[in-house]
């Protein structure tokens, strides 16, 4: 297992799960929670992500393969993928407009665990690297350590919020999203390079 792999998708996670970003939508909808409460939900709800991204993570790599789906086209599309999410975290507005929808009810599973934290771009990536990688190990380990850190930020959401500002969240949300970018476009260019090297080898 390599240790400095681990920490590069472990970090690639992390960007997805985006725990600084949702931070506000997290007090927001936990707003009319007892506070009692409040943690308690944050670790139910988190659980069930990592669960959910788990099982991605082991059935995502037999799925792509019963669908007969190659590494580069997995390289390309996730690298297209990755880069929207990028786009998106950059230019997104105040968390305030997109927590406008929120109800006063309790929530499960929706909208803290799926899509806030396993949402559609950090299921598509296990896969991805579920086909990509030889060690589920490393695999699993990097989710694990990158859910870890979310869970602790989620968790103390509260201080955190009256701690940072909604402008340094914002601004920190942005600073990943530009970095997210970075790792899109290497994803892109090595499914390219390698849908290429393919085409001259079969030629």
């Amino acid at each position: 297992m390599n240790f400095l792999e681990v920490i590069s998708l472990s970090f690639s996670f992390f960007l997805l799960m985006d725990p600084i970003g949702n931070i506000p939508l997290f007090i927001t909808i936990l707003n009319p929670i007892p506070e009692e409460r409040k943690k308690k939900i944050v670790a139910r709800e988190m659980l069930i992500a990592l669960f959910t991204i788990l099982v991605f993570a082991v059935v995502g790599e037999k799925l792509l393969d019963l669908l007969d789906i190659s590494t580069q086209t997995l390289s390309i599309s996730g690298g297209i993928i990755l880069f929207i999410i990028a786009l998106r975290m950059i230019f997104s507005n105040d968390a305030a407009e997109t927590s406008s929808n929120v109800t006063t009810k309790e929530p499960f599973i929706v909208p803290l665990a799926i899509p806030l934290i396993a949402g559609p771009s950090i299921l598509a990536a296990v896969m991805i690297f579920a086909k990509k990688q030889n060690n589920n190990l490393t695999l699993i380990l990097s989710i694990m350590i990158a859910w870890m850190i979310s869970f602790i930020i989620l968790l103390l959401s509260q201080n955190l919020k009256k701690f940072l500002k909604e402008n340094t969240i914002l601004a920190l949300e942005r600073l990943m999203g530009l970095i997210l970018t970075f790792i899109a476009t290497e994803m892109l260019l090595q499914g390219v390079e390698s849908f290429i090297k393919n085409i001259l080898y079969a030629s």
